[in-house]
Protein backbone atom coordinates (compact mmCIF):
# COMPACT_ATOMS: atom_id res chain seq x y z
CA UNK A 1 0.00 0.00 0.00
CA UNK A 2 1.46 3.36 -1.14
CA UNK A 3 -0.19 6.40 1.12
CA UNK A 4 -0.11 9.22 -1.29
CA UNK A 5 -0.99 11.65 1.31
CA UNK A 6 2.39 11.06 2.55
CA UNK A 7 4.09 13.62 0.26
CA UNK A 8 1.67 16.80 0.90
CA UNK A 9 1.43 19.59 -0.62
CA UNK A 10 4.37 19.06 -3.23
CA UNK A 11 1.94 15.86 -5.07
CA UNK A 12 -0.69 18.39 -5.37
CA UNK A 13 1.70 21.10 -6.75
CA UNK A 14 3.41 18.37 -8.62
CA UNK A 15 2.47 14.49 -8.59
CA UNK A 16 4.80 13.95 -11.66
CA UNK A 17 8.04 12.77 -10.05
CA UNK A 18 5.68 10.49 -7.48
CA UNK A 19 4.24 8.81 -10.50
CA UNK A 20 7.78 8.63 -11.83
CA UNK A 21 8.87 6.60 -8.57
CA UNK A 22 5.67 4.61 -8.98
CA UNK A 23 6.57 3.55 -12.63
CA UNK A 24 10.10 2.81 -11.61
CA UNK A 25 8.00 0.03 -9.18
CA UNK A 26 5.71 -0.92 -11.89
CA UNK A 27 2.82 -0.06 -13.69
CA UNK A 28 0.29 -0.71 -11.16
CA UNK A 29 -0.52 -0.13 -7.84
CA UNK A 30 -2.35 -0.05 -4.42
CA UNK A 31 -2.64 3.64 -3.16
CA UNK A 32 -4.62 5.51 -0.51
CA UNK A 33 -5.72 8.46 -1.99
CA UNK A 34 -4.59 11.97 -0.61
CA UNK A 35 -7.10 14.52 0.95
CA UNK A 36 -9.88 15.47 0.64
CA UNK A 37 -10.51 11.30 0.21
CA UNK A 38 -8.02 10.12 2.53
CA UNK A 39 -9.11 7.21 3.88
CA UNK A 40 -9.81 6.04 0.09
CA UNK A 41 -8.06 3.29 -1.03
CA UNK A 42 -7.92 1.68 -4.94
CA UNK A 43 -5.51 0.09 -7.81
CA UNK A 44 -3.67 2.74 -9.61
CA UNK A 45 -2.05 2.74 -13.23
CA UNK A 46 0.60 4.41 -13.66
CA UNK A 47 2.16 2.47 -17.38
CA UNK A 48 1.09 3.82 -20.69
CA UNK A 49 0.36 0.84 -22.43
CA UNK A 50 -1.40 -0.91 -19.45
CA UNK A 51 -3.75 2.09 -19.33
CA UNK A 52 -4.57 2.25 -22.91
CA UNK A 53 -5.19 -1.14 -22.42
CA UNK A 54 -7.32 -0.83 -19.19
CA UNK A 55 -9.32 2.11 -20.64
CA UNK A 56 -10.71 -0.78 -23.85
CA UNK A 57 -11.30 -3.43 -21.39
CA UNK A 58 -14.86 -4.12 -20.88
CA UNK A 59 -14.19 -6.18 -18.01
CA UNK A 60 -13.67 -2.96 -16.00
CA UNK A 61 -17.30 -1.35 -15.75
CA UNK A 62 -18.37 2.11 -15.18
CA UNK A 63 -21.56 1.13 -14.24
CA UNK A 64 -21.40 1.20 -10.17
CA UNK A 65 -25.19 -1.28 -10.54
CA UNK A 66 -23.04 -4.48 -11.53
CA UNK A 67 -21.70 -4.63 -8.44
CA UNK A 68 -24.22 -4.00 -6.60
CA UNK A 69 -23.45 0.00 -5.13
CA UNK A 70 -24.91 3.44 -6.30
CA UNK A 71 -23.44 6.89 -5.38
CA UNK A 72 -24.99 9.28 -4.36
CA UNK A 73 -24.33 11.51 -7.20
CA UNK A 74 -25.63 9.43 -9.56
CA UNK A 75 -28.90 8.73 -7.66
CA UNK A 76 -28.82 12.92 -7.54
CA UNK A 77 -27.80 13.61 -10.86
CA UNK A 78 -29.05 10.50 -13.17
CA UNK A 79 -27.34 7.93 -15.73
CA UNK A 80 -24.70 9.99 -18.04
CA UNK A 81 -22.04 8.68 -20.20
CA UNK A 82 -18.95 8.11 -17.52
CA UNK A 83 -22.03 5.90 -15.27
CA UNK A 84 -22.85 3.61 -18.00
CA UNK A 85 -21.86 0.51 -20.19
CA UNK A 86 -23.30 -0.98 -23.43
CA UNK A 87 -25.62 -1.46 -24.34
CA UNK A 88 -26.60 1.75 -22.59
CA UNK A 89 -23.44 3.85 -23.12
CA UNK A 90 -23.95 3.11 -26.69
CA UNK A 91 -27.93 3.95 -26.59
CA UNK A 92 -27.26 7.46 -24.23
CA UNK A 93 -24.31 7.98 -26.61
CA UNK A 94 -26.40 7.63 -29.98
CA UNK A 95 -28.85 9.85 -29.26
CA UNK A 96 -26.54 12.72 -28.43
CA UNK A 97 -23.71 12.10 -31.10
CA UNK A 98 -25.58 13.88 -33.65
CA UNK A 99 -25.50 17.25 -31.93
CA UNK A 100 -21.49 16.73 -31.70
CA UNK A 101 -20.10 16.56 -35.31
CA UNK A 102 -17.17 18.33 -36.74
CA UNK A 103 -19.21 21.14 -38.95
CA UNK A 104 -21.56 21.44 -35.88
CA UNK A 105 -18.48 21.82 -33.84
CA UNK A 106 -16.44 24.04 -36.47
CA UNK A 107 -19.64 26.27 -36.50
CA UNK A 108 -19.02 27.63 -33.68
CA UNK A 109 -15.83 28.97 -34.34
CA UNK A 110 -17.26 32.51 -35.13
CA UNK A 111 -19.07 32.77 -32.22
CA UNK A 112 -15.85 31.46 -29.96
CA UNK A 113 -13.75 34.13 -31.58
CA UNK A 114 -16.38 36.59 -30.51
CA UNK A 115 -16.69 35.86 -27.24
CA UNK A 116 -12.70 35.36 -26.88
CA UNK A 117 -12.22 39.28 -28.66
CA UNK A 118 -14.86 40.68 -26.10
CA UNK A 119 -12.94 38.73 -22.46
CA UNK A 120 -9.46 40.30 -24.27
CA UNK A 121 -11.36 43.65 -24.99
CA UNK A 122 -12.51 44.14 -21.78
CA UNK A 123 -8.71 41.98 -19.89
CA UNK A 124 -5.82 43.94 -21.89
CA UNK A 125 -6.57 47.57 -20.72
CA UNK A 126 -5.11 46.77 -17.02
CA UNK A 127 -1.98 45.58 -18.31
CA UNK A 128 -2.50 42.76 -15.80
CA UNK A 129 -4.95 40.39 -14.81
CA UNK A 130 -5.46 36.71 -13.16
CA UNK A 131 -5.55 34.80 -16.70
CA UNK A 132 -7.80 32.12 -14.66
CA UNK A 133 -10.28 34.59 -13.87
CA UNK A 134 -10.27 37.16 -16.45
CA UNK A 135 -10.39 34.82 -19.53
CA UNK A 136 -9.44 30.83 -19.33
CA UNK A 137 -12.49 30.49 -16.93
CA UNK A 138 -15.35 32.40 -18.26
CA UNK A 139 -14.04 31.83 -22.09
CA UNK A 140 -15.74 27.84 -22.04
CA UNK A 141 -18.00 28.70 -19.42
CA UNK A 142 -19.87 31.45 -21.41
CA UNK A 143 -19.58 29.09 -24.63
CA UNK A 144 -21.21 25.74 -22.96
CA UNK A 145 -23.69 27.38 -21.11
CA UNK A 146 -24.62 29.46 -24.74
CA UNK A 147 -24.38 26.23 -26.06
CA UNK A 148 -27.14 24.37 -23.57
CA UNK A 149 -28.93 26.94 -23.41
CA UNK A 150 -28.30 28.21 -19.30
CA UNK A 151 -29.47 31.83 -18.81
CA UNK A 152 -26.72 34.22 -17.94
CA UNK A 153 -27.66 35.09 -14.40
CA UNK A 154 -27.85 31.61 -13.69
CA UNK A 155 -23.69 31.07 -14.69
CA UNK A 156 -21.79 32.73 -11.84
CA UNK A 157 -24.05 30.31 -9.00
CA UNK A 158 -23.37 27.03 -11.50
CA UNK A 159 -19.84 28.03 -11.94
CA UNK A 160 -19.12 27.61 -7.74
CA UNK A 161 -21.19 24.27 -8.37
CA UNK A 162 -19.35 22.85 -10.95
CA UNK A 163 -16.40 23.11 -9.41
CA UNK A 164 -16.99 21.99 -6.55
CA UNK A 165 -18.31 18.30 -7.82
CA UNK A 166 -14.84 18.16 -9.87
CA UNK A 167 -12.31 19.72 -7.57
CA UNK A 168 -14.48 19.18 -3.96
CA UNK A 169 -13.17 21.15 -1.23
CA UNK A 170 -14.93 18.78 1.58
CA UNK A 171 -17.25 15.78 1.38
CA UNK A 172 -19.73 17.49 2.59
CA UNK A 173 -19.33 20.35 0.13
CA UNK A 174 -19.16 18.17 -2.68
CA UNK A 175 -22.64 16.41 -1.20
CA UNK A 176 -24.56 20.29 -1.32
CA UNK A 177 -23.73 20.85 -4.57
CA UNK A 178 -24.62 17.74 -6.03
CA UNK A 179 -28.06 18.12 -4.33
CA UNK A 180 -28.28 22.08 -6.06
CA UNK A 181 -26.89 21.21 -9.32
CA UNK A 182 -29.27 18.41 -9.51
CA UNK A 183 -32.67 20.64 -8.41
CA UNK A 184 -31.47 23.54 -11.15
CA UNK A 185 -30.93 21.31 -13.86
CA UNK A 186 -34.50 19.63 -13.16
CA UNK A 187 -36.18 22.96 -12.91
CA UNK A 188 -34.33 24.33 -16.45
CA UNK A 189 -35.25 20.87 -18.14
CA UNK A 190 -38.68 21.41 -17.22
CA UNK A 191 -38.81 25.01 -17.72
CA UNK A 192 -37.49 24.47 -21.68
CA UNK A 193 -40.24 21.93 -22.06
CA UNK A 194 -42.83 24.50 -21.35
CA UNK A 195 -41.07 27.09 -23.21
CA UNK A 196 -41.13 25.56 -26.58
CA UNK A 197 -38.61 24.98 -28.96
CA UNK A 198 -35.33 26.84 -29.11
CA UNK A 199 -31.83 26.14 -30.86
CA UNK A 200 -29.77 25.53 -28.03
CA UNK A 201 -28.20 22.03 -27.68
CA UNK A 202 -30.41 20.82 -24.54
CA UNK A 203 -33.62 21.76 -26.17
CA UNK A 204 -32.57 20.19 -28.94
CA UNK A 205 -32.00 16.59 -26.74
CA UNK A 206 -35.39 17.09 -25.44
CA UNK A 207 -36.35 16.62 -29.05
CA UNK A 208 -34.13 13.92 -29.78
CA UNK A 209 -35.89 11.05 -30.95
CA UNK A 210 -34.31 7.99 -32.56
CA UNK A 211 -35.39 6.17 -35.09
CA UNK A 212 -36.82 3.04 -33.24
CA UNK A 213 -38.61 6.19 -31.39
CA UNK A 214 -36.29 6.41 -28.33
CA UNK A 215 -36.20 9.43 -26.33
CA UNK A 216 -33.76 10.63 -23.32
CA UNK A 217 -35.97 10.34 -20.10
CA UNK A 218 -36.06 13.07 -17.71
CA UNK A 219 -34.05 11.45 -15.40
CA UNK A 220 -31.37 10.90 -18.62
CA UNK A 221 -31.67 14.17 -19.36
CA UNK A 222 -30.46 15.47 -16.24
CA UNK A 223 -27.31 13.33 -16.28
CA UNK A 224 -26.50 14.59 -20.00
CA UNK A 225 -26.74 18.04 -19.46
CA UNK A 226 -24.51 17.71 -15.66
CA UNK A 227 -21.85 15.66 -17.72
CA UNK A 228 -21.86 18.49 -21.02
CA UNK A 229 -21.70 21.52 -18.39
CA UNK A 230 -19.54 20.15 -16.44
CA UNK A 231 -17.27 18.29 -18.08
CA UNK A 232 -17.47 20.93 -21.01
CA UNK A 233 -16.05 24.38 -19.76
CA UNK A 234 -13.61 22.56 -16.38
CA UNK A 235 -11.45 20.63 -18.62
CA UNK A 236 -11.14 23.54 -21.57
CA UNK A 237 -10.20 25.89 -18.27
CA UNK A 238 -7.17 23.81 -17.73
CA UNK A 239 -6.52 23.00 -21.04
CA UNK A 240 -6.06 26.93 -21.62
CA UNK A 241 -4.49 28.09 -18.77
CA UNK A 242 -2.34 24.89 -18.49
CA UNK A 243 -1.11 25.71 -22.31
CA UNK A 244 -0.20 29.37 -21.45
CA UNK A 245 1.81 28.28 -17.81
CA UNK A 246 3.74 26.09 -20.12
CA UNK A 247 4.78 27.97 -22.57
CA UNK A 248 5.87 30.45 -20.33
CA UNK A 249 7.55 28.04 -18.95
CA UNK A 250 9.30 27.25 -21.51
CA UNK A 251 10.37 30.59 -23.51
CA UNK A 252 12.22 28.73 -26.66
CA UNK A 253 8.87 26.88 -27.27
CA UNK A 254 6.70 30.13 -26.65
CA UNK A 255 9.28 31.65 -29.81
CA UNK A 256 8.80 29.24 -32.30
CA UNK A 257 4.99 29.30 -32.04
CA UNK A 258 5.25 33.11 -31.84
CA UNK A 259 7.44 32.68 -35.29
CA UNK A 260 4.89 29.71 -36.48
CA UNK A 261 1.46 29.84 -35.89
CA UNK A 262 1.30 26.54 -37.35
CA UNK A 263 2.69 24.84 -34.25
CA UNK A 264 -0.01 25.92 -32.59
CA UNK A 265 -1.91 22.71 -32.85
CA UNK A 266 0.97 21.06 -32.02
CA UNK A 267 1.53 22.81 -28.83
CA UNK A 268 -2.20 21.81 -27.53
CA UNK A 269 -1.55 18.14 -28.15
CA UNK A 270 1.86 18.35 -26.34
CA UNK A 271 0.25 20.47 -23.45
CA UNK A 272 -2.11 17.58 -22.92
CA UNK A 273 -0.21 15.05 -23.25
CA UNK A 274 2.48 16.74 -20.68
CA UNK A 275 -0.03 18.40 -18.22
CA UNK A 276 -3.45 17.30 -19.51
CA UNK A 277 -6.61 18.59 -17.98
CA UNK A 278 -7.49 15.58 -15.95
CA UNK A 279 -5.20 13.55 -14.32
CA UNK A 280 -6.67 10.77 -13.67
CA UNK A 281 -10.06 9.02 -15.07
CA UNK A 282 -13.16 8.26 -12.87
CA UNK A 283 -13.29 4.60 -11.34
CA UNK A 284 -13.55 1.75 -13.13
CA UNK A 285 -15.02 -1.71 -10.87
CA UNK A 286 -13.72 -5.21 -12.33
CA UNK A 287 -16.75 -7.22 -13.23
CA UNK A 288 -14.56 -10.60 -12.75
CA UNK A 289 -10.58 -11.18 -11.83
CA UNK A 290 -8.20 -9.71 -14.25
CA UNK A 291 -4.89 -8.99 -14.42
CA UNK A 292 -3.74 -5.72 -15.66
CA UNK A 293 0.51 -5.22 -15.82
CA UNK A 294 1.42 -8.44 -13.93
CA UNK A 295 -1.15 -7.40 -10.93
CA UNK A 296 -4.15 -9.64 -9.79
CA UNK A 297 -7.34 -7.20 -9.15
CA UNK A 298 -9.75 -9.77 -7.35
CA UNK A 299 -13.65 -8.96 -8.78
CA UNK A 300 -15.29 -6.09 -7.30
CA UNK A 301 -12.19 -3.65 -6.89
CA UNK A 302 -11.96 -0.55 -7.90
CA UNK A 303 -9.34 0.93 -10.63
CA UNK A 304 -7.85 4.56 -10.85
CA UNK A 305 -6.13 4.86 -14.09
CA UNK A 306 -4.08 7.75 -14.02
CA UNK A 307 -3.85 9.60 -17.46
CA UNK A 308 -1.39 12.11 -16.56
CA UNK A 309 0.85 9.44 -15.31
CA UNK A 310 0.45 7.34 -18.35
CA UNK A 311 1.32 10.26 -20.59
CA UNK A 312 4.40 10.59 -19.10
CA UNK A 313 5.75 7.12 -19.15
CA UNK A 314 9.67 7.34 -20.80
CA UNK A 315 8.30 3.78 -22.56
CA UNK A 316 5.77 5.79 -24.60
CA UNK A 317 7.54 9.17 -24.60
CA UNK A 318 11.25 9.69 -24.79
CA UNK A 319 12.79 12.28 -22.24
CA UNK A 320 8.66 12.53 -20.99
CA UNK A 321 9.61 15.35 -18.82
CA UNK A 322 10.33 18.23 -21.43
CA UNK A 323 7.87 20.13 -23.22
CA UNK A 324 8.36 19.60 -26.90
CA UNK A 325 5.57 20.92 -29.29
CA UNK A 326 7.17 19.29 -32.08
CA UNK A 327 7.14 15.95 -30.33
CA UNK A 328 4.97 13.14 -31.88
CA UNK A 329 1.82 13.04 -29.79
CA UNK A 330 -0.56 10.52 -31.12
CA UNK A 331 -1.51 8.13 -28.61
CA UNK A 332 -1.90 10.17 -25.59
CA UNK A 333 -4.22 9.62 -23.33
CA UNK A 334 -5.45 13.01 -22.70
CA UNK A 335 -9.22 12.18 -23.68
CA UNK A 336 -9.31 8.94 -22.73
CA UNK A 337 -9.34 6.00 -24.74
CA UNK A 338 -12.04 3.36 -26.00
CA UNK A 339 -15.77 4.11 -25.71
CA UNK A 340 -15.60 6.69 -22.99
CA UNK A 341 -13.06 9.00 -25.59
CA UNK A 342 -14.34 12.05 -24.41
CA UNK A 343 -17.58 13.46 -26.95
CA UNK A 344 -16.43 16.86 -26.67
CA UNK A 345 -12.47 16.81 -27.53
CA UNK A 346 -13.28 18.42 -30.66
CA UNK A 347 -15.16 21.54 -28.95
CA UNK A 348 -12.35 21.61 -26.82
CA UNK A 349 -9.09 21.72 -29.33
CA UNK A 350 -11.25 24.24 -31.06
CA UNK A 351 -11.76 26.76 -28.09
CA UNK A 352 -7.75 25.91 -27.44
CA UNK A 353 -6.97 27.35 -30.40
CA UNK A 354 -9.15 30.01 -30.72
CA UNK A 355 -8.37 31.28 -27.50
CA UNK A 356 -4.18 30.95 -27.21
CA UNK A 357 -3.55 32.57 -31.07
CA UNK A 358 -5.62 35.81 -29.84
CA UNK A 359 -4.01 35.77 -26.60
CA UNK A 360 -0.65 35.57 -28.17
CA UNK A 361 -1.34 37.83 -31.05
CA UNK A 362 -2.66 40.38 -28.77
CA UNK A 363 0.11 39.92 -26.27
CA UNK A 364 3.45 39.77 -27.49
CA UNK A 365 4.79 40.48 -23.88
CA UNK A 366 2.92 38.48 -21.96
CA UNK A 367 4.60 37.11 -18.97
CA UNK A 368 3.87 35.81 -15.52
CA UNK A 369 3.11 37.93 -13.10
CA UNK A 370 3.88 35.69 -9.66
CA UNK A 371 3.41 31.98 -9.01
CA UNK A 372 0.48 29.96 -10.36
CA UNK A 373 -1.18 29.00 -7.02
CA UNK A 374 -4.17 27.22 -5.71
CA UNK A 375 -3.63 23.79 -7.41
CA UNK A 376 -6.90 21.92 -7.45
CA UNK A 377 -7.50 19.60 -5.13
CA UNK A 378 -8.39 15.93 -5.20
CA UNK A 379 -7.16 13.55 -8.17
CA UNK A 380 -9.69 14.39 -10.87
CA UNK A 381 -8.65 17.27 -12.41
CA UNK A 382 -5.11 19.11 -12.96
CA UNK A 383 -4.92 22.96 -12.93
CA UNK A 384 -4.95 25.99 -10.82
CA UNK A 385 -7.27 28.27 -9.44
CA UNK A 386 -4.89 31.57 -9.71
CA UNK A 387 -2.34 32.61 -12.49
CA UNK A 388 -1.29 36.08 -12.51
CA UNK A 389 -0.06 37.43 -15.91
CA UNK A 390 1.01 40.71 -16.89
CA UNK A 391 1.80 42.24 -20.80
Amino acid sequence: MIDLGKYGARFNENPHPVYAELRALGPVHRVRLPPPDASHETWLVVGHEEARAALADPRLAKDTDKIGVTFYDEQLIGKHLLVADPPQHTRLRTLIAGEFTGRRVAALRPRIQEITDELLDAMLPSGRADLVEAFAYPLPLTVICELLGVPEPDRAAFRALSTETVAPTSAENEYQAFVQLAAYLSDLIEDKRCAGPTDDLLSSLIRTTAQDGDRLSSQELRGMAFLLLVAGHETTVNLISGAVRALLGHPDQLASVRADMTLLDGAIEETLRYEGPVENATFRYALEPLDIGGTAIASGEEVMIGLTAADRDGVRYPAPDRFDIRRETRGHLAFGHGIHYCLGAPLARLEAQVALRSLLERCPDLALDGPPSGWLPGMLMRGVRRMPVRW
